[in-house]
């Protein structure tokens, strides 16, 4: 059964004025790129008249693409078969180095970039909307490029072998998550999904969709056998619907995660492609240090819902329930243990990091190059290692300096969604202050920073709207308190409670 969306709208129009005005600042506080250099639409247009298609053609598979509602900028396209009984997963990631002339203007800009960077009124792509959202978009009914993955697996969903190569596809669906989900329960084809008469979906894409839930699920195993762990812990994001903003409370619907498994295999057998020839750049990640856990489990018994000493945190993870409040907590506290994540290049020689913690398995990031630099040098090094080929130069040339972006960006991107999570939750509550709350407490004192050192404040999770603020005092975590809301103030960003 899946959870609807929870919705908390801000009703007032000067709430909704302030607002707006907040996140519109977001881009001058954190000075997000402007608009592409017309030096870099020059190149890109002339880049795009001489573009030529991989002699491949595999536009005979029936590909389809699993997205957001509303994605342009679609990355991945999946075809998946039944082989020798175990499987063959088709998995296509959009050709974006064919674009991006190595040593130009694009090439300069998008490593200024680093990735996408969300907003609620818009994004500031990594690349021109002209290539990301159009000619090399894995868009349904495009002939386009791709560098498509070719990944057998044993009947156990294990990883037998991985080629990779350039080659044209044609995706025949284009398909929301929502979407897909509806398809596997129901199996009609719901309008929007990019099929020409809404009924009954073509064979080939219930049969990829029906197989990415029996692959989904034997990875998930596979998973817990490596003791690995996956955080699918509802969305907090924000929207608007052309009146207002909202903040909307999304639980994961299950063929999320199925999706999340195709892509985590893809870049473990990247991953394994690069380490083989000794030159590329992983995804890596260490162990969570025992203080760590031991805060963590902390935190499990004050919420009620101890973690056993003898279970893996992978499957702990995956125990809980996204649907009661105390325990959605517990996933967010969860992120302390995912923390040290960074990118390790090598060249020559195997790196001495290899694993990232939460995949249990050496990995990289490969299967988001419209979005995500470092993918885009991922993919061409990967291509010319299954060929047997020699790596570019310049791809090998951009190694070192990659980690440094990539830090940065996502530093800048992770700020950026918090800034506008911050000021939706202060504009949903401005009309409120003066009310008590039910809360519970998910951390205990800690400084607010303001180094007059007697003021400690507690971090609180509210039920409705679904909000986490300070509040006053020191708390003991897990406790359920009464709370009066003192503050929320839409241009800082402010939101505090004190315990009644």
């Amino acid at each position: 059964m899946c959870v609807p969306y929870s919705r908390i709208d801000v009703h007032a129009s000067a709430a909704q004025q302030q607002l707006a005005q907040a996140l519109a600042d977001l881009k001058t506080e954190f000075k997000l790129p402007g608009a592409f250099s017309p030096e870099v639409l020059s190149e890109l247009a002339q880049t795009m008249a001489a573009q030529q298609l991989p002699d491949l053609d595999l536009t005979a598979l029936p590909f389809i693409t699993i997205d957001p509602p509303g994605s342009q900028d679609l990355d991945q396209a999946m075809l998946l078969e039944r082989h020798d009984q175990g499987y063959v997963v088709h998995y296509a990631i959009a050709d974006v180095p064919s674009f991006v002339p190595p040593g130009g203007a694009l090439d300069e800009e998008t490593r200024r970039r680093g990735q996408t960077v969300y907003t609620p009124d818009g994004r500031v792509p990594l690349h021109p909307a002209r290539m990301s959202e159009g000619a090399a978009s894995l868009l349904a009914g495009q002939v386009c490029a791709a560098f498509v993955w070719e990944i057998r697996l044993a009947p156990s969903g294990e990883t037998v072998s991985t080629r990779v190569r350039r080659a044209r596809i044609r995706s025949v669906a284009k398909l929301s998550y929502e979407q897909a989900q509806q398809m596997l329960d129901g199996g009609t084809s719901p309008s929007g999904s990019g099929h020409d008469d809404g009924g009954s979906p073509p064979a080939a894409v219930v049969g990829t969709l029906r197989l990415l839930k029996e692959i989904g699920l034997k990875r998930i195993g596979l998973e817990h056998q490596r003791g690995g762990a996956s955080l699918n812990a509802p969305k907090q994001e924000v929207e608007h619907d052309g009146e207002q903003y909202q903040l909307v409370f999304r639980p994961p619907l299950p063929v999320e995660d199925w999706n999340a498994q195709i892509s985590l295999l893809t870049g473990m057998a990247a991953a394994q492609l690069m380490l083989a020839g000794k030159v590329g750049i992983l995804r890596t990640m260490p162990e969570p240090d025992k203080g760590a856990t031991d805060r963590y489990r902390l935190q499990t018994v004050a919420l009620g819902r101890p973690w056993p000493e003898s279970m893996p945190y992978g499957d702990y993870l995956r125990s809980l329930n996204n649907s009661d409040p105390k325990q959605v907590a517990l996933m967010h506290a969860a992120t302390s243990l995912f923390r040290g994540a960074g990118y390790t290049p090598f060249d020559g020689a195997e790196p001495e990091r290899t694993v990232q913690a939460a995949v249990a398995a050496p990995y990289a990031h490969t299967t988001a190059p419209l979005r995500r630099l470092v993918d885009r040098f991922v993919l061409v090094i990967c291509a010319a290692l299954s060929a047997g080929e020699e790596v570019p130069q310049w791809a090998r040339d951009a190694l070192p300096a990659l980690p440094a972006i990539m830090a940065a960006s996502d530093q800048l991107a992770n700020k950026v969604d918090r800034a506008a999570v911050d000021a939706v939750e202060a504009a949903l509550l401005s009309s409120h202050i003066g009310q008590e709350f039910d809360a519970v407490v998910v951390s205990g004192p800690r400084s607010n920073g303001n180094g007059n050192g007697n003021a400690a404040r507690s971090i609180i999770q509210i039920k409705e709207p679904a909000v986490s603020a300070y509040c006053e005092g020191s708390l003991e975590p897990g406790s359920t308190v009464r709370v009066e809301l003192l503050q929320a103030d839409i241009a800082s960003r402010t939101v505090l409670f004190r315990a009644v």
